[in-house]
């Protein structure tokens, strides 16, 4: 340094060496610069000069400027680490939803255990008279025209499915069981038309310009009514002759894990099989914190025994044929209450493999972002390391 000194850019040690002077002069800073005022002699500037490097070696160490960019590899990681807790918040309030989806379905399926249990006495009731006023008439012939067989020539078949989705494949068995029946019946020449009830299997075959006499949605919770006015439809067409058989696709209820598309002939009635037709009640409950379903079996109801000198004011065979709509009609709310209840158990199922997904994914993602974080710790404590001990060295 001369006695003008060097004036150095910003970062360096600006030094002002002034030998005429006998005292130490000042240490400060200007502009970022340090700046040594009028040292005493050439060895003690140098001493003096050490010092501050040593001290800003040690303040400095592991220091990166604002202006320098960071590493690519330490971007890359910290948006990664980001995008993971963005994708570990997503996926925990959708497991929040899926099992909110499995409880509602689950209070909805005793809902409707509770209108099977409603329904059955008149069920069973009915069956009663009717397997009496059977053995009344003995071996007298029976002429009711909802018993009439004839040759089938057209086929009407009630596909009962549901309205929404997120029900596992409940919605597509029926589908398929219905495509199935309706091949069949086509192969051997005879009419077929479907009359749907839910908005999934109307929608399918409607994609397939496949014209409807009528259709229904699904109701949640199926009532009299609703399956009165349909029996009432159906009735109509076989009485007219407008269709020969009436078959009914819907959803057999087996259990909370499995359940069964199934076909039955709603039309005509078969004295034999209503007087003979057994009947199973499911119910849901807990155990040991899961739910399960207990099935009852009940035998067919006992026949009404009528004294002999029991004086009807209308004729049996009338009064029978005033019972059968109601038995029709009883087994078309049945057919409903099983295919609501197969369809919340296929959805409760759905959303509990939905939200056992949702747990295991947020465990591997978790485990991955640790992972990022401890590489991101660990790289910085190496980066602190060396650092120190290349100012040491």
């Amino acid at each position: 340094s001369g006695a003008g000194g060097t004036n150095a850019k910003r970062g360096s040690i600006e030094t002002y060496f002034n030998p005429t002077h006998a005292r130490l002069g000042s240490v400060a800073t200007t502009g970022g610069s340090l700046i040594v005022h009028s040292p005493r002699s050439g060895a003690t500037m140098m001493t003096i000069l050490v010092r501050v490097a040593a001290l800003l070696a040690s303040v400095c160490v592991g220091f990166v400027p604002p202006s320098a960019p960071a590493s690519p590899r330490t971007v890359v990681e910290m948006g990664k680490g980001g995008e993971l807790r963005d994708r570990i918040k997503t996926v925990g309030n959708t497991q929040k939803i899926t099992e909110a989806m499995r409880l509602v379905a689950a209070a909805k399926v005793r809902r409707a255990q509770e209108a099977v249990l409603q329904t059955r006495p008149f069920s069973e009731t009915l069956q009663s008279i009717f397997s009496g006023l059977v053995e009344k008439l003995g071996n007298e012939p029976i002429d009711l025209p909802i018993l009439e067989t004839r040759e089938v020539k057209k086929v009407t078949i009630l596909a009962i499915a549901g309205d929404r989705g997120l029900c596992g494949s409940y919605n597509a068995q029926v589908i398929k069981k219905v495509e199935q029946r309706k091949a069949e019946l086509e192969a051997q020449n005879i009419e077929v038309e479907i009359i749907p009830v839910g908005t999934k299997v109307s929608s399918y075959f409607a994609r397939r310009d496949v014209e409807f006499p009528s259709r229904y949605g699904c109701p949640a919770v199926p009532t009299a009514e609703f399956a009165s006015e349909i029996s009432r439809m159906m009735l109509d067409m076989f009485l007219e002759a407008d269709t020969d058989k009436v078959e009914l696709v819907y959803t057999k209820f087996v259990s909370l894990i499995a359940s069964s598309p199934t076909i039955r002939t709603l039309l005509p009635l078969s004295a034999t099989g209503i007087e003979s037709e057994s009947d199973e009640i499911f119910e849901l409950t807990t155990k040991e914190g899961d739910f399960v379903v207990e099935t009852t079996t009940f035998e067919p109801a006992e026949p009404k025994v009528f004294p002999k000198d029991t004086i009807f004011e209308q004729d049996p065979v009338q009064i029978l044929n005033g019972i059968l709509p109601l038995y029709l009609d009883g087994q078309i709310l049945r057919a409903l209450q099983e295919s609501v209840a197969s369809e919340l158990a296929s959805r409760m199922q759905s959303m509990q493999s939905a939200s056992d997904n949702a747990k295991d994914l947020k465990k591997q993602l978790s485990i991955s972002y640790n992972r990022i974080r401890q590489a991101g710790v660990t790289q910085e404590i190496l980066e602190i390391v060396a650092g120190a001990t290349a100012a040491g060295g």
